[in-house]
């Protein structure tokens, strides 16, 4: 009985997690290349070629699309970061034209 109850609760909390995040406004950064290689949060060596990023709430393996001005991009949240909104991938914020600027606004919105 137990055991049912406790799958119950976690199954809620799952789709409220889900469901609680709509689309976002935030502040995006990027990774800095010296973490190339290194393991991130998911288990996977971070690459500073694919488009993955860390968040700090969003479950490991989220796909979301980030917008900056005209600009979008697709990423996988593979990892997680502490005060940031978002923190890109290096080739994920040269798609978006942010790279050079540090930080950026962006707009946020989970697609799986």
């Amino acid at each position: 009985m137990l055991r049912l109850i406790a799958a119950m609760i976690v199954s809620c909390a799952c789709i409220y997690s889900a469901s609680a995040f709509a689309v976002q406004t935030t502040e995006a950064s990027w990774y800095g290349l010296k973490y190339h290689g290194k393991r991130t949060a998911s288990g996977e060596k971070f690459d500073v070629r694919a488009m993955t990023a860390a968040h700090p709430t969003l479950p490991l393996g989220s796909v979301v699309e980030v917008r900056h001005g005209r600009k979008s991009v697709m990423v996988r949240i593979n990892d997680r970061c502490g005060r940031c909104g978002i923190d890109l991938s290096p080739a994920a914020a040269d798609r978006l034209g942010m790279r050079h600027l540090g930080r950026a606004s962006v707009t946020v919105r989970p697609l799986a």
